[in-house]
């Protein structure tokens, strides 16, 4: 949560300036949201929860329309507000349902009884089980509660949508986590099963939509991206579905850590080179990074390891190390069919990213390299802000390191178990 706060801070240094957002504002509303983000996972009980979940949403929703005038961000932010709002109403439902079956708000508490709920209010107990779920599963953008990702990311400030694709999916896997292993583990076959298909149909439509994204129709690079966090949310969600099924749910939570961080620190090096590209071409079109190798190569070489990384291909080793864990997960739970679900979104995702891969080294158009060069000569080169190299620079040297002690990530998580 801090490390990736840390990370939107420094790519939010430029952008305030560069789309004049108002710096009180922002800097008190992404602080406060961090705060809630950071209190979800010491949360105990269930009204805690929700409202670390509420502190940490409701300034995001101002984030995502803090471009004044702009009719896109506005947009984003009255679909992301009208959607979260049903979605917490649901979530509330739910720990009503819940508190009148157990009598208590206390996880532990609530483990402890609903192993002995009252036979006239067992179906009233599953309801509240799986309406608690909802708010959270809207959080980590799992279909069908993702339809609000696509249109917000595009709308929003750069390092907002950065901030929401890792932050805000950290806050959805936390409290996805705490309701179900620490709360409902009696209750397994009702949460395990529901898990396990909304992670398949999560892969499934965030990579399938990806791959519309295409650089020879002028589509969005930060609308892939989007797609590709739901996508990504659904591996996250294999193991917490496994955690249903296997005898030691605690490594299989390991695994969807584990795979967390090597997912924050690399989509969040894609979305700081994207912000570097946005200075220069507002659009952010996946064609706008055709030949950023010859204008700047290092950036390139940057985005072209966090893509490999995010497709599981080396040199991004961790990339590779975390699908595998997610996978064996699935494999040791018995879920052989999503496992093999998985598999088969893997296929899938290395298309588009390989695509995006190959546009950074091709040449530049003819036409655009001509203006370029014309533009070169009259102006200098466009410098790039201090803390957004930092930003890059640190998210591309934890992938590196990761990627040589790929161990280290797992041992890391399992000490960071419940």
């Amino acid at each position: 949560m801090l490390g990736g706060a840390l990370l939107t801070g420094l790519l939010s240094v430029s952008a305030i300036a560069d789309f004049k957002l108002p710096a009180g504002e922002f800097w008190f509303l992404l602080l406060s949201s961090a705060a809630g983000a950071a209190l979800l996972p010491a949360s105990r009980d269930l009204a805690t929860l929700v409202v670390a979940l509420e502190v940490a949403s409701l300034p995001a929703f101002a984030l995502v329309g803090l471009r004044r005038g702009d009719r896109r961000s506005s947009e984003a932010a009255l679909k992301f507000f009208l959607s979260s709002v049903t979605a917490t109403a649901v979530t509330l439902l739910g720990v009503s349902f819940v508190y009148a079956a157990t009598g208590t708000l206390h996880l532990t508490q609530v483990a402890d009884g609903l192993t002995q709920v009252d036979p006239r209010l067992a179906v009233l107990a599953k309801a509240g089980v799986a309406l608690t779920l909802v708010g959270f599963a809207f959080k980590t953008a799992a279909v069908p509660f993702h339809f609000w990702v696509p249109d917000t990311y595009v709308g929003a400030p750069l390092p907002i949508a950065a901030y929401l694709s890792v932050i805000g999916k950290a806050v959805g896997f936390t409290g996805l986590i705490l309701v179900t292993v620490v709360a409902f583990p009696s209750y397994a076959e009702v949460w395990a099963p529901a898990l396990a298909v909304l992670a398949a149909l999560t892969m499934t439509v965030g990579n399938v939509a990806a791959l519309r994204q295409r650089a020879d129709r002028a589509h969005s690079a930060v609308r892939l991206l989007a797609w590709s966090s739901v996508g990504q949310a659904g591996y996250l969600l294999v193991p917490v579905a496994a955690a249903g099924y296997a005898d030691d749910p605690g490594r299989a939570i390991g695994s969807t850590v584990a795979y967390a961080l090597m997912y924050a620190a690399v989509n969040l090096g894609a979305f700081a080179v994207a912000a570097l590209v946005a200075r220069t071409s507002p659009a952010n079109r996946i064609d706008d990074y055709r030949g950023l190798y010859a204008r700047r190569p290092l950036a390139a070489l940057a985005q072209g390891f966090f893509l490999l990384c995010l497709a599981g291909l080396p040199p991004g080793i961790i990339g590779l190390f975390a699908k595998v864990t997610v996978f064996s997960a699935a494999v040791d739970a018995g879920l052989g069919w999503l496992a093999v679900v998985m598999a088969v979104n893997v296929v899938i995702a290395l298309y588009y990213y390989l695509q995006w891969t190959a546009v950074l080294f091709r040449p530049a158009k003819a036409v655009e390299a001509a203006e370029g060069a014309e533009a070169g000569a009259e102006a200098p080169r466009l410098r790039v802000p201090a803390p957004l190299t930092a930003a890059i620079a640190i998210a591309a040297a934890l992938g590196v390191a990761l990627s040589g002690a790929p161990q280290l990530v797992l041992r890391f998580a399992s000490q960071a178990l419940l």
